[in-house]
């Protein structure tokens, strides 16, 4: 993902939010960082760290499921073909 915050993004959290540009820039920035992992290495990291809570395993999948349902995810990357499967079919 880089540092590349889009503009539309940081137009939209400063007419919603009030914020000046620069902190709105920031904002989304740090929360973009947040959201950086792939499915795979949320429920890699997740599983490990529900394990150490001592959280049973039947229980775990229950919660990967349901957190992941609600936490947007990096997409994959996708060839132009793949895009254009999707657009087109």
């Amino acid at each position: 993902m880089g540092d590349e915050v889009p503009d539309e993004l940081v137009g939209h959290v400063v007419r919603t939010s009030g914020l000046p540009p620069a902190i709105a820039r920031r904002v989304v920035s740090d929360v973009m960082g947040y959201f950086v992992e792939t499915a795979e290495e949320y429920v890699r990291r997740r599983h490990a760290e529900l394990r150490d809570q001592q959280v049973p395993n039947a229980r775990i999948w229950s919660l990967l499921h349901e957190e992941l349902a609600m936490r947007p995810v990096v997409a994959p990357p996708l060839s132009e073909r793949q895009l254009r499967r999707i657009v087109y079919g």
